[in-house]
């Protein structure tokens, strides 16, 4: 069985990263509105993304990396520029870090 980790965009511009065992029935289930919460109040949503694991704990495991990635690095990853996504990753100030001085 494979499992899958995907990024949708909603219509209000935002990414929504999820994973699941079933990518068809989840994304038909985005679309309809099926699946309560943040994609359901952001209809319509469309399709990114998706990346095929062996388990699911690798397929949670890229998605909570994902959510905690910039907007840009995620797109630099979606068109698979490496380099960019190295880059940014680079210049990203660490989640919880001060940026102000002191």
């Amino acid at each position: 069985m494979a499992f899958h980790t995907y990024i949708l965009r909603c219509r209000d511009g935002t990414y929504y990263v999820g994973h699941t065992d079933d990518l068809e029935r989840r994304i038909a289930e985005h679309g309809s509105g099926m699946i309560q919460g943040y994609t359901s109040r952001r209809l319509p949503v469309t399709f990114l993304w998706a990346q095929d694991f062996q388990t699911r704990d690798d397929a949670f495991a890229v998605e909570r990396k994902l959510k905690g990635w910039s907007r840009a690095k995620k797109e630099a990853m979606m068109a698979g520029d490496w380099v960019l996504v190295s880059q940014l990753a680079c210049s990203a100030t660490p989640r919880g870090a001060s940026t102000g001085s002191a």
